[in-house]
């Protein structure tokens, strides 16, 4: 016997939580269906167990994607403001920690909370731990075969997120969909990763694992250019930390990453006016701009002394030495992989996809919300604030 629903929403994460919230609310018969044993993972560990849940400042600007003016119309209609509304109905204390992100104050337990039963008041079924066989038309609707039985629906929507962190249970799930109706991918990769380095290269770095200061740091031809003002973490594999997340979502295989070590200063003048009638070494006099163990590195990997008197180097060794940091040119070997990527950049073309309801234009009652599509926010909530603003266009259509 078949379970008939309105319906069906495949993803019980953040997207598909609010898809199935809104289409419940409007008087939907709503089925939400997860193949996970434990409801929302990614939003339990995310921003340390806190929650990132947005970010004050959320804005097309802050998305990647191949279509770029796709997401406009989602996030217009569903903004931060009206998420963080929510939050507050529920009652749930937050604080901003950093350039507009918000971060509750106990626990990412309320956010699911919170959706959970924003979900009940919408009367929504659940078929959890379920796994989706498959998905196929019959007539007008959709039939889902799933393990507790089939399950027939007016519309379905794919909530079932991208290939980062597989071990909570990231699958392919929404490419396999989408290619079985023929729809187009943009190749999904990792994004908002650590990038690593050549083993051999990366060696004279490795002792400076540990040390965090902020960068401007950049990639990418003019179009495409990603540039951030953030920390950076030195790794013994590589680079890490909010700047490399931020750039490893525009960084392409091959390319440059220009870092500059000290963005607030001009190294090269600095040195030069400090050589003059200065009685400090090289190394200690970099040392007022950059962390010790840093200019002490640096100075060894340019071949220069850093006990060599300042007083006594010629300007043209100095000029280049400054430049060098306030111009590091790197080229990543690759990245930390899916393992460590907070989110995938790539999935569902868009340009398949209906910018205000999010249903496939060639499959009428077919949706893709949330990770699963290409729209790539940075770092700070941003995805986040993508999977309720993509959430509320399908449930509001669907």
């Amino acid at each position: 016997m078949s379970t008939q629903f309105d319906v069906a929403v495949i993803g019980a994460g953040a997207a598909g939580m609010m898809c199935a919230a809104v289409a419940g609310q409007r008087g939907r018969k709503v089925v939400l269906i997860d193949h996970a044993g434990r409801l929302a993972e990614k939003i339990r560990i995310s921003g340390g167990g806190r929650c990132n849940f947005t970010n004050r400042d959320a804005g097309p600007q802050n998305f990647l994607s191949d279509n770029p003016h796709f997401c406009k119309s989602a996030l217009s209609r569903y903004t931060a403001r009206d998420f963080i509304d929510l939050v507050r109905r529920h009652r749930i204390a937050f604080h901003e920690k950093h350039k507009g992100q918000l971060f509750c104050d106990d626990t990412a337990e309320d956010i699911i909370a919170m959706l959970k039963a924003e979900c009940e008041q919408g009367n929504v079924a659940w078929r959890m731990p379920c796994k989706v066989v498959d998905i196929g038309k019959s007539g007008e609707a959709f039939r889902i075969d799933t393990e507790a039985g089939e399950i027939l629906a007016k519309s379905v929507v794919i909530a079932s997120g991208g290939l980062s962190i597989p071990k909570i249970g990231a699958t392919d799930f929404a490419y396999r969909i989408a290619r079985q109706f023929d729809l187009r991918l943009v190749e999904p990769r990792p994004a908002l990763v650590p990038l690593t380095f050549d083993a051999q290269a990366w060696q004279a770095f490795v002792p400076l694992a540990g040390i965090a200061l902020e960068v401007a740091i950049e990639t990418g031809e003019k179009k495409t250019r990603g540039h951030f003002l953030e920390d950076l973490l030195f790794t013994h594999r590589g680079l890490s930390g909010p700047a490399v997340l931020q750039i490893s979502s525009y960084w392409q295989p091959g390319t440059p990453l220009t870092i500059n070590l000290a963005p607030q200063e001009d190294l090269a003048e600095l040195l030069l006016q400090a050589k003059a009638g200065s009685k400090k070494n090289l190394a200690n006099t970099l040392a007022q701009w950059l962390p010790a163990r840093l200019a002490e590195s640096w100075l060894q990997v340019q071949g220069m002394q850093g006990d060599a008197r300042l007083a006594d180097l010629p300007d043209k060794p100095l000029r280049q030495l400054g430049e060098s940091l306030n111009r590091w040119k790197i080229v990543p070997a690759g990245t930390e992989g899916y393992k460590k990527a907070e989110v995938t950049r790539g999935g569902v073309d868009t340009r398949e996809l209906s910018q205000q309801s999010m249903m496939a234009s060639k499959v009428p009652g077919l949706y893709f919300i949330g990770e699963a599509v290409d729209v790539t926010g940075w770092l700070g909530g941003y995805n986040f604030q993508w999977a309720w603003s993509s959430g509320v266009a399908a449930g509001q259509a669907a």
